[in-house]
């Protein structure tokens, strides 16, 4: 009897070491969700013509996070947010706390906002956009606080869940992003039809899927280059990544999907306005994504390299004070918000600062995928030139701090909302100096090669 107990405990032990060995050589991947809808009504953001506070939810918006470990046990951790943005300040002190409390640094942790429109404001993100009373202005800094801690738990909470996973991505395709700059809304369908929309585009559909052992989807991340703007009413909503998320998770049942965004800032879904439509793109992505998950995925090998830097862009023109003060009495309230905001600032530091720490971020999983994430509301002229000079690259836009819009060369020159007007919305000085794709791009091509040894 003795006998046989220690040739069991033997077996028992060799078995042990023998999956332990293996789970050495596999991924190991967490994934963790929280529900970050506000528990009370409140302002919402992304559109400065609301007049009121949030009236219910047609469904709830989600942070979701997974955390990924090579077989050396380096990590990198995405967090997806259904939010509008997020701002500079919430950004760097979740990720210093993220660091402290769960030991990852900042070029290992991506803060990912899917820029849906029907989620609430947050921090001093497009700030100077919303014109509320101080009882609202508290709801935004206590939501933000308990949001920084849903964030730094939500990370931990992925890290407790580390556990042995297959890992594999490829691209999918699907077509309902339209260049907003270049196409007038209500002729879309009818262009759609004729094969005669204009302007560059970005239609591919990242996926990576993460499977368990034995095969069953576990966690789907994707992306996509569009803005979330299909509704504008006072209900919380994800907008069409929410749908496209909750109709993923309904297919792959126990399996949570996570949204980024791609350089889809000059990019709509087209046509819009409706709930049915929302949901329809949704479903639209999420058939793309179910179309990669059933096909042939490239195998990543378990090793991640990451990397991440600030730069400083420069503004162009800078105003003077007399300027900012001549600004405070424009019939335009949000160039008089902006204007405050910018007085309070030079009273603060004695100038206004004349450039702004961007973060560009890039990541290579196994031997294949290389992940570059930019901040703000990248244009999609990013991506495509990206795409064209690395090869077959993800590009996400609305990472780390969503400070502004991120126009190209050619689109700072042609000027609009894009190149000019938005900078008002976001509270910044003037518009962006003519270098700013050239050093973006510098910078890109700089970290690709670092994580590429």
């Amino acid at each position: 009897m003795f006998h046989r107990i220690i040739v069991a405990l033997v077996i028992s032990i060799a078995f042990a070491a023998t999956a332990s060995a293996q789970d050495a050589k596999s991924w190991q991947v967490g994934v963790a969700k929280t529900v970050i809808t506000p528990k009370q009504s409140m302002w919402m953001s992304g559109y400065g013509a609301r007049n009121k506070p949030s009236e219910g939810k047609l469904h709830d918006l989600w942070a979701k996070a997974i955390v990924l470990q090579d077989a050396k046990g380096a990590r990198c951790a995405l967090v997806a947010l259904d939010l509008v943005g997020i701002d500079r300040a919430l950004s760097e002190d979740i990720l210093a706390d993220v660091q402290k409390q769960h030991g990852l640094s900042r070029e290992q942790v991506m803060l990912s906002v899917s820029h849906t429109h029907c989620g609430p404001v947050v921090g001093k993100n497009l700030i100077a956009m919303y014109s509320f009373d101080d009882k609202q202005h508290q709801l935004v800094i206590d939501y933000t606080k308990t949001l920084h801690t849903q964030i730094v738990d939500l990370v931990g909470a992925a890290i407790k869940d580390l556990k042995a996973a297959q890992v594999s991505w490829n691209n999918g395709h699907t077509s309902f992003a339209t260049n907003r700059r270049n196409n007038k809304e209500g002729d879309v369908p009818k262009l759609r039809e004729l094969g005669m929309l204009k302007g560059p585009v970005d239609h591919d559909v990242p996926v990576l899927c993460v499977r368990e052992p034995d095969g069953k989807v576990r966690a789907v991340v994707f992306g996509y280059a569009c803005h979330a703007t299909v509704l504008s009413f006072y209900q919380w909503c994800g907008d069409y990544p929410g749908f496209a998320q909750l109709e993923l998770e309904k297919r792959y049942p126990g399996a949570t999907a996570l949204f980024f965004a791609g350089c889809g800032a000059d990019q709509n879904p087209l046509p819009r306005r409706t709930v049915d439509l929302a949901a329809g793109y949704g479903k639209q992505l999420a058939d793309a994504v179910e179309q990669v998950v059933r096909g042939p995925m490239a195998p990543l090998v378990p090793t991640v390299r990451t990397t991440d830097a600030r730069i400083d862009l420069p503004f162009g023109d800078m105003p003077t004070r007399e300027k900012v003060v001549l600004d405070t009495m424009s019939k335009n309230t949000y160039i008089v918000s902006r204007a405050k905001m910018l007085l309070k600032e030079i009273e603060k530091e004695g100038s206004l600062k004349k450039t702004y720490p961007y973060p560009v971020q890039t990541w290579r999983l196994g031997g294949d995928l290389t992940w570059i994430s930019l901040g703000g509301e990248v244009v999609v002229d990013y991506s495509v030139r990206l795409k064209k000079e690395l090869g077959k690259v993800w590009v996400t836009g609305y990472a780390n701090d969503v400070m502004a819009y991120i126009p190209s060369l050619r689109v700072l020159k042609e000027g609009g909302y894009e190149g000019e007007s938005s900078m008002i919305y976001y509270g910044l000085p003037t518009i962006w100096g003519p270098r700013i794709e050239e050093l973006i791009i510098v910078e890109t091509h700089r970290q690709v090669k670092r994580v590429a040894k």
